[in-house]
This record gives structure tokens, C-alpha cells and sequence, in this order.
């Protein structure tokens, strides 16, 4: 009998067995002739089950057999198990089984079937009727049945006198509680016992025992038990449960990591629809320009005819460039709206993804769907993250999407009514392929706003906000250079949440100050704790700059002076130009050097050369930048002449230690001039600087007012000048350095505040 279905055996167990004669076939171990050894160790491995355990496991034997109703092994166990429970329930459960003709079963179960019979006491009713006994019997596999060889029984409820004993068998429980069958016979193996092996199993291993192999009379008749439609279905169900579980988890992955994009089936390509997106040529203000140029555009894509009826062309692909926020996609966006056609929009990292080929499938499919719709405009943003120049280190997908672009806009005419506008704020990373003649051969420079230009996007931008009286655009706009449309429209909608946070109902120039402030100085660090020591080097450091930039012909004017924390600076002066910048001039590259060394040298005047701090790092690293551009770049070095180097790759030697002595002397010379400034105007340092401690930001009119010696408001009083000239007094080293004229004014407003010069003060606070 098998023990298939179960556990299998420990180690060690399956060790002893084989140490004490035992053989294994499959799942079952059997022995030919057991000796004493091997029935001890049986016994002793042979737990008792109580009758809960003894239930739980014929519950699950007979799920398994029902499950498996052709495994012959499922069945012979089972019904042994039930037999050896005991009760009349289990026995005509046996019967029951065995009469029905449903399951597979070896030869044994005519075995079990007598056991049954005799423990309801039906075996002697059975044998009475006429072939019941009989007919069960035969219908079992074997080599015929047990009455047949041994008469009828003469004792009832009793196996017939001479009957084949069923096979020794000991019988024991692994770990796992489940039975394992060892089977002891002469000469036998262990699916046989006289007639040993059910005849379809011995049929097929081609093995032969005791007549059991067939013959002319009786034939051997193999049968093949198919699964039912039940145990189909649960494998079915089964396999496809865990197929759909599977790609459930996978797509999930793929979803969460954006790769079902790169492999999703073909997708149309649609324009943008609705009203939301439309512009006009109206909604765009500050570049004049520009839009006088894609007016052309425009009125091809009304009218194709008025342009080809003479053989005229225009181009196929328009490049707008310019820094970003300029607006160069509400430009493109404008096109379509004036010209009332199809608007596809793409940026140029969208095409990119991880698998080879999808950029260039995605640029077919943008160009297709496009041909379906024109005329229309086809706008690429960011253009140069595919159009970059190419490379022989590239990867092969760039090159791809990169080719395939190039073939797009080769594979059209003009006359197709299709316009392809890209956009991009680094036109010479582009490759030459792509912005030949025939591609993209028309650039439209779309710069930042002039003055003019600052004010109509601010007067766009504030028309559906209530403004106040005080609200000058002009001045706003004046006071903007360098500003980009982004930059205004954030300007505008800054202001308003400041003065809705505030409650008030009207927004004020202040909150316009406010916010430009905010831009272009970063945001107040209120919150940061600055000691007195500091905050005093940090005003006279800003005032320093302040003065230099006010005396130095040259210099931009002053916007304000802040001894706020913003940023990472615990101050800073922000200089404006008046008007628009398209050039410097070597005064004006000098004054800026100046202006940079303001702070520093306002620093070694009031607190001696052993106190200066690294608050001038931002200071001197641009001013080193500007001298060494002046030198290698703008050819303003009286010795190098007008030449221009790369100080990374072609200075060396000889030249490049020349580079560095006259980068060296344009920033001796400017921190000289920046000294001897602050030397002369030493009274007004001292005034700004105490202002600066009072009210912590100053702007370009209170400042003029404070250099003048003029009052500046009731909260400056008379004790604030006097605080400042009695904190004049205390630095010890003015005296070395300051000029016969300024010497003598720090002595008598010295004298006159009776107050001793004390120490040096520490400083080490970094400021801008």
C-alpha cells in the first residue's frame, strides 16, 4: 500500500530505515524480510492518535481521495484508515466506496471490503445473495478474488478458511502526524503480496507476478482514470488565478515606475481643444519683435494660396530663443489662436523613455496625426533635449529620436500647411543637421522686455486687480530691469497675496516693493538670531558698499541697504541700473570692482586689519571673476593688449602668471580707491551705519538724505547721531589710517564724547 499524499519521513528516520534493510520506492518504504530491529523501530516511532487527531485525519484522507478519485495509493490509504477506526459508521463507509465503482483501487481494498462486511456482519448476508459477494470482489484489480481461490467461508464474520493473508505491514506516524506504510513479504515488492500489485500498475511497469499478468481467458483490461470535470476546474481556476495575480503585480511595478508609457500599444495623437489654452496676439506684450516676425506665420496658415501662387515657400521650421520665461510658448500658442488651427503641443523630454525606440515611434506618431490635421502647428518645447549635437559616445535611442525628427521634416512640403516651432534657450547645443536650411532655417530672438515692454505685461497682469492710488507701473516697471515675463507676472500675483494676507482690500506700491524686494534679495530671515556684535560689523559692511557705490562715478545707483538676513546673507545692498543695460564700459567694470570692496574695507577702517571677517567671500570671488574677465576676455590689461585667452586650456607659464599679476593689481587698485572713498566720507559711514542698526533697511532716498545730513525722520533723533559718533570713537585703529582732515574730525568728536578708545571687536559674521 502507498503512502503518497503525506509527508515525507525525517532524515534521521529515513537513515535508520535504510541502515536496518528497508528499501524506498517513491514515497513508500519497504523491506523483504523485516527483521526484529526494524519491527522495534516501527513500534516505537508509532505515536497514539487520539480519537479528535484519529478524526481530523479521515477527514483529510477522504478530501484527498475525493480530490483524486483516480489515484489508486489516495484510496487504498483511506480505506485502511477507516478500518482501523473501528466503527460501524466507517465501515459502511468502506462499503459504500467500494461498491460504488467510482474510485481506482489496488488489490488490498478486497481486503478492506471483507473487513468492512465483517464488522456490520454482513458478510454471510453478502455471500448468500447470488454474485454480490462475488461480483464486488471481481471488480476489484487482481488476480481474481479471495472466495474464488479459497472456497466459501465456513465461519461467518471471518475471512474464508485458506484465504490469501493481506501483506505484513507495520505501520508508523512521522512528525507531521500521517501515516507512512512498511510492507514485509517474501520476495514481494511493495505494491504486491501474493497477487502483489494492482494489474494496471504491473501492466505498465512490465513486471510479472504469480499469474497476475493475463492470458487468453482472462484478459488484463487496463483502465486509465481520467480527472474529473470537478478537478479540472479547480486547476483551471487555479492557473488562471495565478496568471492574473502575476500581471497584476507587474503592471503595478510598471505603473509606479512610468514604464507602461514605453510600452503601450499605438495611441493617437490629439491637439489641444478648448477655449482654455487659446491665445491671441493681444495676450502677448514685451516682445514687439518677434511678433512682427510670426505675423508672416500667421497669415500663410489663413491664406496658403496668396503666398504659393508665385512659387514662394516659407520655411517649415521656426526656432524661438531667448532665456526662459520670456514666453516663447504662449507665442507659439498665439500662432494657433490667431490663425484658428490645430495646436500640437510636445516637449522634448517626453519623446525620451528607457526602451530603444519609443522616442522615434512617439515622433512618427506626433508627425502623422499632424499630417491628418493640417494645416496646423506642431510646437516642440524644450527642443534641445533631442536635437542636442550628436555625439559618437551617444546612446543609440538618442540618435534614433534625433534621425527620425530630422526625417519628419523632411518628409513634408510646405505647401502641406504644417508649421514646426521649437523652442529653446541654448541655441548653440543644437545640432547643425537640424537648423540647416529646410528644417529650422527662420530664429526668432525672443529677449526680455524693455522698459516699455516691462510695463504693458505688468498693466496686462494688473488689470483684474484693484490697485491703489499710490501705484505708479511706470516707476515699477523702471525700477525691473532685467526682468523676464515670468518674473513680472510673479512680481504681480506676489503683491496680491501680500496685501491679502494683510486684509486690506487695495494693493499698495508697498506690496509691489515688497515682492521685488523678495525677488530679487530672496526672503527675510526674521527669525534668525543675530548678536549685537554682528549686526554693528554687518551695518558698517553694508554701509561700506552703499557709500562707495554713492561717491563712485560709475557705479549703479543703490536700490536699498538691508541688514535683514536673506538668503544666506546677513545682508545686502541692491544696486539698480536706471535704464536698460545692453553693455558696460570700463568705468563701469571699475566701479563695480569698487563697489565690491567697499565692504571689506569698511570693515578694516572701523575694526583694524586683524578683524576683518569672511563676510567679504561673495565679494571677492565676484570681483576676481569681473578683473579676470576684464584681462583675459575684454582685452583691458594695458599689458596683455587686446587679445583674448581660455585661462583653462591656452594660459600657462609664463602668460599665465602675467594673467594673474594684472588680475591682481585691478583688484589692489580697486580696494585702494574703495578705502580712500570711505576715508573721505568717514562721518557719513558712521551715519548710514547707525541708521542701518535702527531700521535695518534703508532705500536709495533715505540714504541720499542720511549722506546729505539731513533729518531723516522723527525715529532718527539727535541721540542716534550722537550713539554713532561715540561708537566712531571706540575704534582704536581710525587714527593709523585715516587722512590728516578726517584724523582731526574722529579726534574732536572724540574729545568731545570724553570716551577712551577701547579693544578691537570680534567679528565673524559673513555678510553679502
Amino acid at each position: 500500500m502507498s503512502a503518497a499524499g503525506f509527508p515525507r519521513v525525517s532524515t534521521a528516520l529515513s537513515a535508520a530505515l535504510r541502515s536496518r534493510g528497508a528499501q524506498r520506492c517513491g514515497r513508500v518504504w519497504w523491506a523483504r524480510a523485516p527483521s526484529q530491529s526494524l519491527r522495534v523501530l516501527l513500534r516505537n516511532y508509532t505515536p497514539s492518535l487520539g480519537s479528535f487527531g484519529l478524526r481530523r485525519q479521515l477527514y483529510r484522507l477522504e478530501r484527498e481521495a475525493d480530490l483524486y478519485p483516480e489515484d489508486w495509493r489516495k484510496q487504498m490509504i483511506l480505506l485502511e484508515q477507516l478500518n482501523r477506526e473501528g466503527s460501524v459508521q466507517s465501515a459502511e463507509k468502506v462499503i459504500q466506496r467500494i461498491e460504488s465503482g467510482r474510485y481506482a483501487l489496488g488489490e488490498e481494498a478486497k481486503y478492506e471490503y471483507i473487513k468492512a462486511l465483517v464488522r456490520v456482519g454482513k458478510l454471510e448476508e453478502r455471500s448468500k445473495t447470488g454474485g454480490g459477494l462475488e461480483s464486488v470482489l471481481r471488480n476489484i484489480p487482481g488476480s481474481g478474488s479471495v472466495l474464488s481461490r479459497t472456497g466459501n467461508s465456513s465461519e461467518s464474520g471471518r475471512l474464508p478458511r485458506g484465504a490469501a493473508e493481506p501483506p505484513t505491514a507495520a505501520r508508523y506516524t512521522d512528525n507531521f502526524n500521517s501515516p507512512l506504510q512498511m510492507y514485509a513479504g517474501e520476495g514481494t515488492h511493495p505494491t504486491s503480496a501474493g497477487a502483489t500489485a494492482p494489474s494496471s500498475a504491473r501492466a505498465l511497469m512490465g513486471g510479472a507476478s504469480g499469474g497476475a499478468s493475463g492470458s487468453t481467458e482472462e484478459p488484463l483490461v487496463v483502465t486509465l482514470a481520467e480527472p474529473t470535470f470537478r478537478t479540472q476546474l479547480w486547476k483551471t481556476i487555479r492557473t488562471l488565478g495565478t496568471v492574473f495575480l502575476l500581471m497584476s503585480g507587474v503592471g503595478a511595478v510598471m505603473e509606479e515606475r512610468g514604464l507602461s508609457r514605453g510600452i503601450s500599444m499605438q495611441q493617437e495623437v490629439l491637439p489641444e481643444e478648448g477655449n482654455k489654452n487659446l491665445r491671441r496676439f493681444s495676450d502677448v506684450k514685451g516682445c514687439d519683435e518677434a511678433k512682427d516676425e510670426l505675423i508672416e506665420i500667421v497669415e500663410y496658415l489663413k491664406a496658403p494660396q496668396k503666398f504659393t501662387r508665385l512659387g514662394g515657400k516659407l520655411p517649415k521650421g521656426v526656432l524661438l530663443v531667448g532665456p526662459p520665461g520670456t514666453g516663447k510658448t504662449l507665442l507659439a500658442r498665439a500662432i494657433a489662436g490667431e490663425a484658428g488651427v490645430p495646436f500640437f503641443y510636445a516637449s522634448g523630454s517626453e519623446f525620451e523613455e528607457m526602451f530603444v525606440g519609443v522616442g522615434a515611434r512617439r515622433v512618427r506618431e506626433l508627425f502623422n496625426a499632424a499630417k491628418k490635421r493640417a494645416p496646423c502647428i506642431v510646437f516642440i518645447d524644450e527642443i534641445d533635449a533631442i536635437g542636442g549635437k550628436r555625439n559618437p559616445k551617444d546612446q543609440m535611442y538618442m540618435k534614433m529620436t534625433l534621425n527620425q525628427l530630422l526625417v519628419e521634416l523632411d518628409g513634408f512640403s510646405s505647401s502641406e500647411g504644417i508649421i514646426v516651432i521649437g523652442a529653446t534657450n541654448f541655441p548653440e547645443s543644437l545640432d547643425k543637421a537640424l537648423i540647416r536650411p529646410g528644417r529650422f532655417d527662420r530664429h526668432v530672438i525672443v529677449p526680455n522686455p524693455d522698459v516699455r515692454g516691462r510695463e504693458e505685461i505688468l498693466t496686462l497682469h494688473t488689470e483684474k486687480i484693484p490697485l491703489a492710488d499710490d501705484v505708479n507701473l511706470e516707476i515699477l516697471a523702471r525700477s525691473t530691469p532685467g526682468f523676464s515675463g515670468a518674473d513680472l507676472a510673479n512680481l504681480v500675483n506676489m503683491a496680491a497675496l501680500k496685501a491679502a494676507r494683510e486684509g486690506a482690500s487695495l494693493v499698495t506700491m508697498e506690496n509691489f516693493e515688497f515682492a521685488k524686494d523678495k525677488i530679487i534679495m530672496g526672503a527675510e530671515r526674521r527669525s534668525a538670531v543675530i548678536s549685537e556684535e554682528n549686526r554693528r560689523l554687518t551695518a558698517y559692511h553694508e554701509s561700506g558698499h552703499a557709500l562707495v557705490a554713492l561717491f563712485t562715478d560709475g557705479a549703479l545707483p543703490v536700490h536699498k541697504a538691508t541688514i535683514v538676513p536673506r538668503g544666506v546673507a546677513l545682508g545686502m545692498v541692491a544696486q539698480l541700473p536706471e535704464k536698460d543695460m545692453t553693455s558696460m564700459s570700463r568705468k563701469q567694470m571699475l566701479a563695480k570692482l569698487d563697489v565690491c570692496m567697499g565692504g571689506r574695507a569698511a570693515e578694516e577702517l572701523i575694526f583694524g586689519p586683524e578683524n576683518v571677517t569672511n563676510g567679504a567671500e561673495s565679494d571677492i570671488e565676484q570681483a576676481t571673476e569681473l578683473a579676470e574677465a576684464m584681462v583675459t576676455r575684454f582685452g583691458m590689461s594695458p599689458k596683455l593688449g587686446n587679445m583674448a585667452y581660455d585661462i583653462q586650456r591656452e594660459v600657462c607659464g609664463e602668460l599665465l602668471h602675467v594673467v594673474e599679476k594684472e588680475v591682481k593689481r585691478f583688484l589692489d587698485e580697486s580696494y585702494q580707491r574703495a578705502k580712500q572713498v570711505l576715508l573721505t566720507h568717514e562721518k557719513e559711514l558712521h551715519r548710514v551705519a547707525a541708521a542701518l542698526l535702527e531700521k535695518e533697511t534703508l532705500g536709495r532716498e533715505e540714504i541720499i538724505r542720511i549722506v546729505r545730513g539731513d533729518p531723516l525722520r522723527e525715529q532718527l533723533s539727535e541721540e542716534t547721531t550722537v550713539k554713532s559718533e561715540e561708537e566712531a570713537a571706540d575704534t582704536g585703529s581710525l587714527a593709523e589710517n585715516v587722512a590728516a582732515r578726517a584724523r582731526g574730525a574722529v579726534a574732536a568728536a572724540a574729545a568731545k564724547a570724553g570716551v577712551p578708545r577701547p579693544g578691537k571687536v570680534p567679528a565673524t559674521a559673513k555678510t553679502a
